[in-house]
């Protein structure tokens, strides 16, 4: 069977790369410089949903410039938008603050000159660790500088067409009654409470401050009715059309989006064609991450896993690879989830300088591309040490305080598991110890265990304390197993897995004795017993 044409790296952005060129191509657009954007939040703490736009559209530009195309990345932030609710960890008094551009917004922790510049930061440091290389655009300041003037004029005097069009698309009838575009009110200091009624043509906009729902709740107007010029930058489109006037604005030709933003996108694509003459840029859609229990993640609720957290326990490149994977599908993502993306890049870096070959021309390529996009194109001269990242957590969870590293790397030479010490190595350990100390236990493990297997583990973790030395220990590892009717290829796997996240370590003796015979007693009860 003939296998398919290997485009780039033969990963999912080297596609969305070659698609995005050959539709310019057809276009006939310069393509001396491709923009890709990616839209920035301003509003609550970044968390890696909102941080994974930005890699993922990073992605895109280093896939483009493979395959010879000079590219940029623009990241816009939505330092204009208006406060909707206070983020869980901030103070209450935000509340006075409903509605007022975050821009506009002190900061509350008294480290930068707004809210905007504190969350911004926040934003800006994961991108600057993950090493992204960006131009960053602040909203607020397209706004007042007046790059965005041309395609509000524009958008606002076919206001009528396109409040017909968002109805006919999405059956949202309130921008026929109104224009899309919400000045400050001038009373109140708040924006999306005024509604825009007429556009003088030129530079002119009359407006109410009326009110808005913001989430379930209502933030009433406080009445004021005034006017405002459009080249004052004290006003901004809504999200309905203000996409297609950044990608005009600044010839964005790619942009990702979340499923959440769907109808939008196809507003603002009809806006960028029909209404600013500019074809939108190519999109690739992704979903959302989601916590443990399936929720959307959410600035406001506080179920984040965010990206200066994650980098807290893990390298920038298992978070890279978290992102590069793949596009499509929603993923339930957690701190709890390191040492995977840990383990699968050490997979990813092991088959990268091996001498394997996959028969299958595609995956290989794939899996070569993927570790060359997790490292963004920067691959080592060789491979680094690889160690089970649960196992070096475990062995830094009970090793003596102030020589965890000396005691973790002389139990892993024990093993042959390394040969010495290294910066790597210890970095590592570095951050297991700390994932370690937060890790909040094993039951997610053993839930996946079959109630013998569970009754089995129950019946060795019992053991342990009384055993003598390492031979004592394995041997109460083989009477659990056949005492419960499992064989030993089905009982040390269940032991691994609750111990160290895999379903193979070290021997099982020697490991109890360093771990400390009644530390790994109590985990395995602790994680097997109701």
């Amino acid at each position: 069977m003939e296998q398919a044409a290997i485009i780039g790296r033969g990963t999912w952005l080297d596609k969305v790369a070659h698609e995005t060129i050959e539709r310019e191509k057809k276009l006939g657009r310069s393509l001396s410089l491709v923009r890709v954007e990616s839209g920035l939040g301003a509003s609550g703490l970044p968390h890696i949903g909102s941080v994974g736009d930005a890699i993922r559209s990073y992605g895109i530009k280093l896939a483009l410039e493979t395959i010879g195309y000079k590219s940029e990345l623009i990241a816009y932030s939505d330092d204009f938008d208006g406060l909707r609710k206070v983020p869980a960890g901030f103070p209450s008094w935000l509340k006075d603050y409903i509605s007022h551009p975050v821009s506009r917004i002190p900061d509350p922790f008294e480290c930068h000159g707004s809210y905007a510049e504190h969350v911004g930061s926040l934003l800006r440091e994961s991108l600057d660790r993950l090493g992204v290389e960006y131009r960053f655009q602040s909203g607020a300041e397209a706004y007042a500088s007046g790059v965005l003037n041309e395609q509000v004029r524009k958008i606002l005097s076919h206001a009528a067409e396109i409040g017909k069009k968002i109805n006919e698309l999405v059956g949202q009838s309130k921008y026929e009654e109104y224009l899309p575009y919400t000045p400050v009110c001038d009373n109140c200091k708040r924006i999306y409470v005024t509604q825009t009624i007429s556009f003088d043509g030129k530079d002119t906009v009359r407006y109410k401050c009326v009110g808005t729902k913001l989430g379930e709740k209502f933030v009433e107007g406080c009445g004021h009715e005034g006017d405002a010029r459009i080249s004052s930058g004290n006003g901004k489109l809504m999200w309905k059309v203000e996409f297609a006037a950044r990608w005009a604005a600044f010839d964005i030709r790619f942009e990702a989006y979340g499923k959440e933003l769907t109808d939008s996108v196809k507003i603002n694509d009809w806006v960028a064609e029909e209404v600013l003459d500019f074809p939108p840029p190519y999109h690739a859609r992704y979903e959302l991450f989601q916590d443990k229990s399936g929720r959307k993640m959410s600035k406001s609720t506080g179920n984040l896993v965010t990206p200066v957290e994650w980098l807290e326990y893990a390298s920038p490149e298992s978070l890279r690879l978290l992102m590069y994977k793949r596009i499509v599908g929603a993923r339930n993502v957690s701190i709890a989830d390191v040492p995977s993306y840990m383990d699968e890049f050490d997979e990813l870096e092991g088959y990268y300088f091996s001498k394997k070959k996959d028969p299958n021309q595609l995956k290989d390529a794939r899996q070569r591309g993927l570790y060359e996009y997790a490292v963004f194109l920067k691959s080592p001269s060789a491979s680094g040490t690889h160690v089970p990242y649960r196992l070096v957590a475990q062995l830094a969870s009970v090793a003596p305080e102030g020589a965890v590293d000396d005691f973790v790397v002389k139990r892993l030479k024990s093993y042959g598991m390394a040969m010495e010490g290294s910066a790597g190595l210890s970095k590592r350990i570095e951050w297991a110890a700390k994932w370690a100390r937060r890790e909040g236990g094993r039951r997610a493990e053993a839930a996946e265990l079959s109630p013998t297997a569970r009754k089995a583990v129950a019946d060795f973790a019992r053991a342990l304390p009384k055993a003598k030395d390492a031979d004592d220990i394995q041997n109460a590892a083989f009477d659990a197993a056949k005492g419960n009717g499992l064989k030993p290829g089905e009982f040390f796997p269940a032991v691994y897995s609750i111990l160290l996240g895999s379903a193979k370590g070290p021997r099982l003796g020697p490991y109890v004795i360093d771990a400390g015979q009644a530390s790994v007693s109590k985990a395995l009860l602790e994680a097997v017993e109701e």
